[in-house]
């Protein structure tokens, strides 16, 4: 059987993916000129984007791969816990990365399968992607990034990317659907509570709200925690006051097992929660907080309550002045003695 691009892009629909595409490795070589422009644009963050020069030149570390299979798929589908809206990233609840139980996960084990059997070498990361998945779908012409440096289709910004190494030369690209932001669009920069996003196409990792909530060994004393609100895992604020979004999340099925999840966590029980319990819950699910260091889940939660205050959390955080872990402890007099 004769390996066509169209083939295998009607393969990636047949399994439920929104779109597919395929672009040469060396399609990925400007992307070192992209990291260049964001650390001139965000200074300080040299450590954090160098480490993906790597991304742009693929072939060094895997000289047998000749281009790269670009699949989008929408999750923008699935009912969410109203309370858990805006203390954790919609991408998180409804993950769809390394949950065998979701349909998206099943329908990517059998598209890398589906091109080993055409003879292929494939090489995917389902965790954290092959390369700069945005950048990728983009030159794939898959849809735009839009001034908040989000992938955007039809379906918005609601989209997981995926992308599969082969070692056959092709190529097929598309033609983007969605229209370019609006010049004097700004409400995704104006909406950002810490400011990272400062200008179109550019942000600062340092006060950025979803990275501090997952590597942020010192929250007590980082200057943005006050700006964060309730947020303890992730942050969609520049995703929420996008135009380009309004009504794309359907809220039409249920996620495997995020009922039960959403039962079981508030801020409070984060807090008083014992860790084992915390750590089989929520490690393997949100795993950019390791088994390790769980105890950020509860400085986080500490922090949110801070933020938006209540008296029924002024138990907990007393509770937590006493804590085993230290950080914890440091979090809860400091918040404390803050509500005071």
């Amino acid at each position: 059987m004769k390996i066509t691009e169209e083939l295998i892009v009607n393969k990636a629909l047949e399994l439920g993916y929104e779109n597919c595409g395929i672009i040469r490795i060396d399609d990925m070589s400007d992307f070192a000129e992209k990291l260049r422009e964001r650390i001139e644009k965000a200074p300080g963050n040299d450590e954090f984007y160098g480490r993906y020069f790597r991304f742009a030149n693929l072939r060094d570390e895997r000289p047998w791969a000749k281009s790269i299979v670009v699949c989008v798929i929408n999750y923008g589908i699935y009912n969410l816990p109203e309370h858990l809206k805006g203390l954790i990233g919609r991408h998180y609840l409804a993950d769809i990365r390394l949950d065998e139980n979701c349909k998206e996960h099943k329908a990517s084990v059998a598209f890398e399968k589906y091109l080993q059997s055409l003879g292929l070498k494939v090489e995917t990361d389902r965790r954290f992607g092959i390369t700069s998945m945005r950048w990728a779908a983009h030159k794939a012409g898959l849809g735009i990034i839009r001034r908040n440096n989000f992938f955007y289709t039809k379906n918005g910004s609601w989209v997981h990317i995926e992308g599969f190494l082969i070692d056959k030369e092709m190529e097929l690209i598309k033609t983007p659907q969605p229209e370019p932001c609006p010049q004097d669009c700004d409400l995704c920069i104006s909406a950002c509570p810490t400011k990272s996003l400062s200008e179109p196409y550019t942000m600062s990792p340092a006060a950025c709200i979803s990275p501090i909530t997952v590597r942020e060994p010192d929250l007590v004393n980082n200057s943005y925690n006050r700006l964060m609100g309730e947020w303890i895992y992730g942050c969609d604020t520049c995703q929420d006051i996008c135009p380009h979004n309004a009504g794309k999340w359907l809220e039409i099925e249920d996620f495997p097992g995020l009922d039960a999840l959403g039962a079981a966590l508030s801020l409070e029980n984060i807090v008083n929660m014992d860790y084992e319990r915390l750590a089989d819950m929520l490690s393997d699910k949100f795993f950019y907080i390791e088994k390790e260091r769980i105890c950020q889940w509860k400085v986080n939660a500490l922090n949110a309550m801070r933020n938006s205050y209540d008296e029924k959390y002024l138990g907990t955080i007393k509770a937590a002045t006493n804590d085993t872990n230290e950080r914890v402890r440091g979090m809860a007099i400091r918040v404390l003695e803050q509500i005071s």
